[in-house]
């Protein structure tokens, strides 16, 4: 950044409580605020440290975006423009960074408190409190960050690459329903173990963790090494599924974490390249998929997908091209 050009950061729905620049506290006049953006007027030249302290209401958050309290949980959907709901921050998917998350909450409330990358540090606190330290030391854009805080169990096992490191593996759900997630873990095992076979990636943290919440308006959520799910498309049991509800979800576990190489550590300029992501890792969970299954009835069912769904939008009067000639924001 030089003197003459303003940094503009995103943000909605945020209380700005103070600006320090290189540890010097910024006064109201070296920055303006609208309910969209922060705006630093004139921001020092070359590389400097900005730290920012704002408050938000989680509880209140009805959007089911950014940082939300579902069924006393506390959980996060970043993708697309989510994160600026949490803090200022340059909320673009071709700006990338490292992230250190630190966690506090109370220990009877939020015993079990998760965010992206490996745990390094965890403690008690007074009066009844507790923190978790996470760090992410791969550089992600801001889209990808996630954060659970609430009273949850954990189906745990691991998985030993190609390399020979042990990841551990955890999927988290309400106690009621951990005994419906053995055929999720199964699936994510045989995703993990199949993108080493047949793409050559290997996951690239010692911990994977799932959360399957009941309010999760994206369904699914590829988060870095913190996938978040919509119960429905990950819990399943002997005695009330189908054999196409394991089907889906082996699909849905495999595409989420394919997205670890393509989407995350390899991901969009803008969205208007949301095809590229989704659309390679879409090819990648089909071949798995078919891999695992029968490939001739995986493909009819794709097929007759895109015959019920894309074929009659993209003859309709809302077809229209990946990347426009011009649009409005």
């Amino acid at each position: 950044a030089g003197n003459s050009s303003p940094l503009t950061l995103h943000g909605c729905d945020l209380k700005l409580l103070s600006i320090k620049i290189n540890g010097t506290e910024l006064k109201s006049d070296k920055y303006t605020v609208d309910p969209r953006h922060l705006t630093i007027l004139t921001p020092p030249a070359g590389v400097f440290n900005m730290e920012i302290v704002t408050e938000i209401y989680p509880q209140l958050n009805t959007s089911l975006e950014g940082l939300y309290r579902s069924t006393g949980n506390f959980c996060t959907q970043c993708e697309a423009e989510g994160f600026r709901k949490i803090t200022y921050f340059q909320d673009r998917p071709d700006v990338m960074a490292k992230y250190t998350c630190r966690i506090e909450g109370d220990k009877t409330l939020y015993p079990v408190l998760l965010s992206n990358g490996n745990l390094i540090e965890q403690g008690d606190l007074e009066g009844g409190k507790h923190y978790a330290l996470w760090e992410d030391p791969f550089k992600k854009p801001c889209y990808l960050f996630a954060l659970v805080a609430g009273q949850l169990e954990c189906r745990e096992d691991s998985f030993v690459t190609c390399s020979g490191r042990k990841v551990t593996l955890r999927i988290w759900t309400p106690a009621q329903d951990l005994p419906k997630t053995s055929h999720a873990m199964y699936s994510l095992k045989e995703a993990m173990k199949w993108d080493e076979e047949v793409f050559g990636l290997e996951y690239d943290l010692d911990l994977f963790n799932i959360v399957v919440v009941p309010d999760f308006n994206m369904g699914a959520m590829e988060n870095k090494s913190l996938n978040v799910f919509q119960s429905r498309l990950v819990l399943a049991s002997p005695e009330a599924a189908t054999d196409g509800d394991y089907a889906a979800i082996l699909g849905v576990i495999g595409h989420e974490y394919f997205h670890n190489w393509t989407g995350n550590r390899v991901t969009c300029r803008d969205w208007f390249q949301l095809t590229l992501k989704e659309g390679l890792t879409v090819f990648r969970d089909q071949e798995f998929s078919s891999d695992l299954g029968c490939r001739t009835v995986k493909r009819i069912a794709d097929v007759s997908k895109l015959r019920s769904y894309q074929f009659p939008q993209d003859a309709g009067p809302m077809a229209h091209p990946i990347r426009p000639l011009s649009y409005i924001k």
